[in-house]
């Protein structure tokens, strides 16, 4: 799982503080996640969105955060596969070692 029982609290806590990253994170839940599906993705979102919404050449990569959140939960919910290297550099960032 994304981090634990702290880092989900934690995620929750900034959730419920502003209405701001609720509402900007909700826009990209997708029609089909359940409840459980979608928090665990948005938890992965958040944590590791600064990695990427600050980069060395002054520009944002939001697609990527977006799209290892789903091969990062696909697997784990809806049992697809990926490819072996995609999937270990996701669950080392699950795990938040990356």
């Amino acid at each position: 799982m994304v981090g634990g029982e702290g880092t989900s609290a934690a995620v929750e806590e900034l959730v419920k503080g502003s209405g701001q990253v609720a509402e900007f994170a909700e826009q990209f839940r997708a029609y089909s996640e359940s409840e459980k599906h979608w928090q665990a993705r948005m938890e992965f979102i958040l944590r590791h969105l600064p990695h990427y919404r600050h980069r060395p050449d002054g520009g944002s990569r939001l697609d990527q955060p977006l799209a290892l959140s789903m091969v990062w939960g696909h697997p784990l919910f809806l049992g697809c596969g990926y490819n072996k290297e995609l999937l270990d550099k996701v669950i080392e960032m699950a795990d938040g070692s990356k």
